[in-house]
């Protein structure tokens, strides 16, 4: 393992499994300290080196510090001292603006806060106002931005036991700013990680928000026993889906082939660490998703799916799936009869220019 680096200080917003994580992995390069809105996880991670309730049997690395204080995390990356400094938020969609808004109160609004970046790495939509995350960062640190902030995006196929067990795992940052590609790149890159950089932070955020709805989808047809050829079908045409809807607003084609659309995809459709999966399975065995929510289980996709769709149908864009999962979810449609309205659907070319035989 490397000695910790000095010329970049990292703090971590947010305790939870995946903000944890990346703690971790940042932690055995550059000086990292990990804010927990818990005193108790806190002092946890400082004295036992665990997370039990997020990261249950994984040891920390003893170069890991933690704070219930969240001034203080920021000190860690604002002292006149630190040359650079990485932001990442390890928050959840919901806590995303609350967030951003504690941020903007305490970073400066002068060119000092050119030598920081923040990077959000939570995958979802605002619940009311279909937001993309990166529009509800905006919302908060766009004055700060002007002054040289970097914002950015961390996403990629990437289970939060793994990356702390120190498996291998690839991710991307998506920003337009170079400055937050070096300080991501250099907080995390090497030993078990490897960061590819983007500037389609619109294509980056919708796979990573849509493919949480396509994981449910694939649970349930397992949980049906459906068989694999109906999960690559769903894993197929949830793709053409998601790149659909992230063509309307603006992003990519090519960024669904990478990492974070069927990269991403394949992960939390097929793996079984997948909440969103998990979810879906118990629906397909018939359970229902108040009594799977209130067991403690939670779920991007669930919290995701209503606003897609508004999304999908405000810019006219059909998204057949995300419709079936959302009717499962919330309008008492049975599974099979999800299932059997989707192969009733009309056939139709696979992509969007029809064959035409030769004359």
């Amino acid at each position: 393992m490397s000695a910790p680096q000095p010329d970049l200080h990292v703090a971590v917003l947010g305790a939870g499994s995946w903000g944890t994580a990346l703690a971790v992995l940042a932690s055995r390069q550059h000086d990292t300290l990990l804010w927990a809105r818990n005193p108790d996880t806190a002092d946890a991670i400082n004295t036992l080196h665990e997370n039990k309730p997020y990261l249950a049997g994984i040891s920390l690395p003893p170069a890991l510090r933690a704070t219930a204080h969240f001034d203080q995390a920021l000190r860690h990356v604002q002292t006149p001292s630190v040359t650079s400094g990485l932001i990442i938020l390890g928050v959840p969609v919901s806590a995303l603006e609350e967030t951003c808004r504690r941020l903007s109160e305490r970073l400066p609004c002068d060119d000092t806060v050119s030598r920081l970046s923040v990077v959000w790495t939570c995958k979802g939509l605002h619940p009311q106002t279909s937001q993309l995350a990166h529009q509800t960062v905006q919302s908060q640190l766009d004055a700060h931005a002007r002054h040289g902030l970097g914002l950015g995006v961390l996403s990629g196929p990437s289970f939060a036991h793994e990356v702390a067990q120190g498996l291998p795992v690839a991710l991307t940052i998506a920003t337009h700013n170079l400055a937050t590609i070096d300080r991501t790149t250099r907080a995390l890159h090497g030993e078990a990680a490897r960061i590819y950089s983007s500037d389609d932070i619109i294509g980056v955020e919708i796979g990573g928000a849509l493919k949480n709805i396509m994981a449910i989808a694939c649970g349930i047809s397992d949980g049906l026993k459906l068989g694999n050829n109906a999960r690559a079908a769903l894993i197929t045409r949830g793709l053409a889906e998601i790149q659909r809807l992230g063509l309307a607003l603006g992003g990519r084609a090519d960024t669904f082939a990478g990492l974070t659309g069927l990269g991403d995809l394949v992960l939390t459709a097929t793996g079984d660490l997948s909440r969103n999966r998990q979810v879906g399975l118990a629906i397909g065995q018939g359970r229902k998703l108040d009594d799977i929510l209130a067991n403690g289980m939670t779920a991007e996709g669930v919290r995701c799916v209503r606003a897609a769709l508004e999304l999908g149908q405000r810019l006219g864009v059909d998204l057949p799936i995300t419709d079936a999962v959302y009717q499962v979810l919330f309008n008492g449609l049975a599974p099979h009869e999800a299932v059997a309205r989707l192969l009733a659907r009309d056939a139709k070319p696979e992509t969007s220019t029809a064959f035409l035989p030769q004359a």
